[in-house]
C-alpha cells in the first residue's frame, strides 16, 4: 500500500454510502471526482446528511477492525504492548532501523502508521464537505443544520487531534477541495488546536445530549473537547467540559449488573460492560460514543475485531510442551477447546509486564481477576492433546513455563509470543465468523465515561489540585472494586497507571502518551525529577522517559528469537510524516519531523490556519 494514497478513488457519494473499504486509491491531493451522485445532489435533505455522518463514523471504525488492527500501532509505542510477531524481519520491533520515512509504513505485517495518516486525511476530507454544504442546504431548517454542522465539526476535530498527537505540526485543509492542491504547508500544532477547540465549542451548544449508538452527542463532544482543552493547557476549560460531561445526567458509570450476563453469579459489572450485546443496551450509561458492528447487519466488518487473534497469546499449535516433553497443545479439541473459549491468538500486540502485572496493585480488583475469568494467565490454561490420553500425567493438568529442572516448557523458546496474561473480559468477543475464534463482530467503545474522569483527574493534577484528582481516580479505581487510593499517592503516574487498567485496548495510548508529553513540557511540571522543553522536544520528552521507565523491551533492549533488539528513541513521540506525502506536495513545503531523514529542510512552520 503506497503512503501518499491517502483517498481513495471512489466518487463522493459513494464515500458517503458507506464504501470505503474497497476501491482504488489517488493522492490524497487530489479532489475526488464527481458523478451522477454529486453533492449538490446528495446533501440535499436530512437524511443524505445523516447518512454522510454515518460513513465519517465507519472511518473511525476501522481502527480496531482493518486488516491487522491499527489499534496495536498504538500500543506498541508505548508502555503498555510490544510486537510480538518474532517469526520475520519486518514487524516494529527495532523502531530504530524500521520507523522511516520511505519504510513500508502501511502493512498488517508491519505497522499501520501510514494507515492512519491516510485515514485521518479521509476523515477530515468527509467532514470538510459536510461542513462546506450544510449552508446551501436551506430546505433543512436551521436548528437541524447546526446539529449537523457539530456533529461533522466532532469528526473533524476527532481526526486532527489524532493527527496532531501523532505526527505533530501537519499540512491543513478546512475546506471542501474542488481541485488539485499542491502546495500545502505545515502549521503548527497549536493552532490547530486552536481552531478545533473554537469548533468543539460550537458543537457543545447544539449537538443533543443522547443519541442513537454510534452516533455522535454532545458527551462525546464534550470529552473530546476536555482532551483538546488539556492538550492547549487549558485546565479550568478541561474540567468545565468534563463537568459538563459527568454531571449533565444523562450519563453514569456503571456500578450494578445488567446485560446478557446479568443472572451469572460467577461473572461482574466488569464483565458486563465489555460483553458485545451490552455495548448498545440503553441502559448502558456509561458509552459516550461508539462504533457499530453487529454480525448480520449490511454494514458489519467481514473480519469482526480479531481481537483474540491480534492479542492473545500464541499457544495453541506446536508451541508448549508437558514437563514430560510431550506436545502439550491443539487447537480445535472437543473436550479441553481453549481456542473457543479463548481464541487461537497470534500474539501480535504483546503486553508487557508493566501492563500485565506491575499496575495490579490491588487483589480486589475486578478487572484482574483470575476467579471470575476476567483475567487470565497460562497457568489457567490446561494441556489438551489427546495424544497424551494414557502416556502422560499431564493431561488436562495446568501448563508450567519450566519443568522440576528449570527447563523451559516453550519448544521454540519464544515466551514473547507464546507467554503472558491478558485481560479476557476486554479481548473475549464471540467469532460468528471463524472455528477457532479469533474475535468477532461487536460494537466498540471509543469514548467512555470512565476515561473522562481519568481527563479530569489530569487537569485537576496539573494545576496541582490532588485532593480533585484523587477524588476522580477513585471513582473509577472503586468501581472496579479496589480501595481508593490517599492523596499522596496520586501524579501523573498513577493517572496512567489507572488509564492502563481501565482502557487497555481501547484508547490509542501513543496518542495519549504524546498528548501529556506535550502538556509537561509546556507546563515544566516534573517526571522523575525531570523536566523538558517545548524546544526540544523530540530530543528530550516525557513520552520516551515513561516508556523506558516501564517497558522493559525497549529499556532493556531486549533481543527477540530472531535476535532483532527492541529499540526507541526520544524523536519516536512523533512517527514520520511518510516521504511520498511530502514528495507529492511539489509547490509547498510539509516539513518532516525531527529526528527523521529530511528534516533538514524544514522551514518554520505557520503559527495561523490560512484557510
Amino acid at each position: 500500500m503506497n503512503n501518499n494514497n491517502i483517498f481513495r478513488k471512489l466518487t463522493i457519494a459513494s464515500v458517503f454510502l458507506l464504501a470505503i473499504n474497497t476501491g482504488c486509491k489517488e493522492s490524497w491531493l487530489e479532489p475526488q471526482p464527481l458523478s451522477f451522485f454529486t453533492p449538490e445532489n446528495t446533501f440535499t435533505s436530512e437524511g443524505g446528511f445523516n447518512s454522510a455522518l454515518a460513513s465519517c463514523g465507519l472511518n473511525v471504525r476501522d481502527e480496531f477492525y482493518a486488516d491487522g488492527s491499527p489499534i496495536i500501532t498504538e500500543l506498541l509505542f508505548s508502555e503498555m504492548a510490544v510486537e510480538g510477531t518474532t517469526d520475520k524481519f519486518g514487524p516494529a520491533v527495532d523502531l530504530n532501523v524500521l520507523i522511516t520515512p520511505d519504510a513500508n509504513l502501511n502493512s498488517a505485517d508491519f505497522n499501520r502508521i501510514g494507515w492512519y495518516w491516510e485515514r485521518g486525511w479521509l476523515g477530515i476530507r468527509l467532514a470538510n464537505t459536510i461542513i462546506d454544504r450544510v449552508p446551501q442546504a436551506t430546505a433543512i431548517k436551521e436548528d437541524v443544520r447546526n446539529i449537523i454542522l457539530g456533529k461533522a465539526y466532532f469528526y473533524r476535530a476527532y481526526h486532527y487531534y489524532r493527527l496532531v498527537h501523532q505526527f505533530g505540526d501537519i499540512p491543513t485543509t478546512f475546506k471542501e477541495l474542488a481541485e488539485p492542491k499542491l502546495d500545502f504547508t505545515t502549521v503548527k500544532r497549536e493552532a490547530i488546536l486552536q481552531k478545533i477547540k473554537a469548533d468543539l465549542d460550537f458543537a457543545m451548544k447544539v449537538v443533543p445530549w443522547t443519541s442513537s449508538k454510534g452516533d455522535v452527542n454532545r458527551g462525546a463532544v464534550g470529552h473530546l473537547l476536555t482532551k483538546v482543552n488539556l492538550a492547549l493547557g487549558l485546565y479550568d476549560e478541561a474540567i468545565a467540559a468534563a463537568d459538563q460531561v459527568i454531571n449533565n445526567g444523562a450519563y453514569k458509570l456503571m456500578t450494578s449488573r445488567f446485560g446478557v450476563d446479568a443472572g451469572n453469579a460467577n461473572k461482574n459489572v466488569i464483565w458486563d460492560l465489555h460483553r458485545p450485546a451490552n455495548k448498545f443496551l440503553a441502559n448502558n450509561t456509561e458509552v459516550l460514543f461508539s462504533v457499530i458492528d453487529r454480525y448480520g447487519l449490511p454494514s458489519a466488518t467481514t473480519t469482526g475485531t480479531t481481537s483474540m487473534r491480534q492479542a492473545v497469546p500464541f499457544f495453541s499449535v506446536n508451541t508448549i510442551l508437558t514437563p514430560d516433553g510431550r506436545q502439550g497443545m491443539v487447537p480445535n479439541q472437543v473436550e479441553f477447546d481453549l481456542t473457543t473459549l479463548y481464541g487461537r491468538g497470534i500474539g501480535r500486540c504483546r503486553a508487557t509486564p508493566y501492563s500485565s502485572k506491575d499496575i495490579w496493585d490491588d487483589d480486589k480488583d475486578l478487572r484482574h481477576d483470575t476467579k471470575s475469568g476476567n483475567w487470565m494467565t497460562m497457568e489457567k490454561l490446561v494441556y489438551n492433546n489427546p495424544a497424551l490420553k494414557g502416556v502422560s500425567p499431564w493431561y488436562g493438568k495446568p501448563l508450567q513455563l519450566r519443568d522440576a529442572n528449570g527447563k523451559l516448557l516453550v519448544s521454540t523458546g519464544d515466551t514473547i509470543r507464546t507467554w503472558y496474561d491478558w485481560p479476557h473480559y476486554k479481548l473475549y468477543i464471540e467469532d460468528q465468523i471463524r472455528v477457532p475464534y479469533q474475535g468477532g463482530n461487536s460494537d466498540w467503545y471509543i469514548f467512555r465515561l470512565a476515561e473522562t474522569y481519568l481527563l479530569r483527574a489530569e487537569a485537576h493534577w496539573f494545576k496541582g489540585n490532588l485532593a480533585a484528582a484523587a477524588d476522580d481516580v477513585n471513582r473509577v479505581r472503586t468501581r472496579a472494586g479496589c480501595s481508593p487510593y490517599p492523596v499522596s499517592k496520586i501524579d501523573i503516574g498513577t493517572i496512567l497507571d489507572e488509564r492502563g487498567r481501565e482502557l487497555y485496548y481501547e484508547e490509542p495510548r501513543k496518542t495519549e502518551l504524546a498528548r501529556i508529553a506535550y502538556q509537561m513540557a509546556k507546563s515544566g511540571k516534573s517526571y522523575n525529577g525531570k523536566t523538558y522543553s517545548v524546544s526540544n522536544f523530540s530530543g528530550s520528552n516525557f513520552f520516551y522517559d515513561r516508556i523506558m521507565d516501564k517497558n522493559i523491551f525497549y529499556k532493556n533492549r531486549v533481543r527477540n528469537v530472531r535476535g532483532d533488539s527492541y529499540t526507541m528513541s526520544p524523536y519516536h513521540v512523533l512517527w514520520p510524516i511518510p516521504r511520498p506525502a511530502i514528495l507529492a506536495n511539489s509547490l509547498g513545503q510539509i516539513n518532516q519531523n525531527i529526528g527523521y531523514a529530511g528534516s533538514e529542510t524544514n522551514k518554520p512552520a505557520l503559527d495561523q490556519i490560512t484557510e
